[in-house]
């Protein structure tokens, strides 16, 4: 590999599993890594020291992504975007206008203005492939990409004029123009298509590299937010990897999360932690109030 930055092993952060990890986050006003199981419907918070503690939504929820206020969560779940504040979530906007019952929640981010952009999935077997890339932006949403597969991973490039978006089983990650004044994403194009294994979740680092979790891969391949090209892999004892996002002070190590769900290996579903020689980006919040 050209411009490699490495070859890395992750290792697990505990032998707890989870059916299916995804949406990890880190937000250093609190020093706290946050995960879910969408399945299961439970946000997961973890301190500094390890400590883990949840919270049950009691219903599937995609993602739970970091609010302005410290402490606060905006929750993408199956009808609806909540707001957790302490131990107590409220319904802050509907979707059952926007799904079809066999659809959820999957993947969301918050914008670098403060909007929450989150996507729909299938989660019943037997209904096709088919969801939209939305975005919640002052009390109103707005579909920014029709006829999603799988909406995924997102990302933003740091001079705010590119969106990166996975759709799975479009079988790789695409790349929009940006306007941040609107939240408006034009001109797709792919930027690199999937090689054994499924694009899921994704986060970017400070030189718009992108890490790529890869469901059925058993990896994250970090890629250059210009063209693409492979730079680095991590190797990650799990099969079925769903996400990952930078963390801790430095913001050198990667969380990554996966999918117990169908596999049996001895590490599958659980959390993974690895440093790389790459420093992440400082998170941006949903401003959601």
């Amino acid at each position: 590999m050209s411009k490699s930055i490495g070859h890395y092993r992750a290792e697990p952060v505990g032998t707890e599993k989870y059916h299916l990890g995804e949406s990890p986050f880190w937000d250093p006003r609190t020093r706290t890594c946050s995960f879910v199981d969408i399945t299961a419907g439970i946000f997961y918070r973890m301190d500094a020291a390890g400590r883990i503690t949840s919270h049950d939504f009691g219903q599937m929820v995609g993602a739970v992504v970091p609010a302005a206020e410290p402490g606060t969560y905006v929750a993408a779940g199956t009808d609806g975007l909540y707001l957790l504040e302490g131990e107590k979530h409220r319904k802050i906007c509907g979707l059952t206008d926007y799904y079809e019952s066999f659809q959820r929640s999957n993947d969301a981010k918050a914008d670098p203005a403060g909007r929450l952009f989150f996507g729909s999935s299938v989660w019943k077997e037997g209904c096709g492939d088919s969801g939209n890339l939305f975005v919640y932006d002052g009390g109103e949403i707005r579909t920014q990409v029709k006829n999603t597969k799988i909406s995924n991973g997102m990302a933003w490039s740091a001079d705010r004029k590119r969106f990166y978006f996975s759709d799975s089983l479009e079988y790789g990650v695409f790349v929009f123009d940006y306007d941040v004044s609107t939240g408006a994403i034009t001109n797709r194009r792919e930027l690199f298509h999937a090689q054994d294994g499924v694009t899921d979740g994704l986060c970017i680092d400070a030189q718009d590299r992108l890490w790529v979790a890869y469901w059925g891969g058993h990896r994250v391949e970090c890629r250059s937010g210009e063209t693409g090209e492979l730079l680095a892999v991590v190797d990650v004892p799990a099969k079925q990897v769903s996400s990952c996002c930078f963390y801790g002070e430095a913001l050198d190590r990667l969380l990554i999360t996966s999918s117990g769900d169908g596999v049996d290996g001895p590490l599958d579903g659980c959390i993974f932690t690895c440093r790389v020689d790459a420093k992440g980006c400082d998170p941006d919040y949903a401003d959601i109030r």
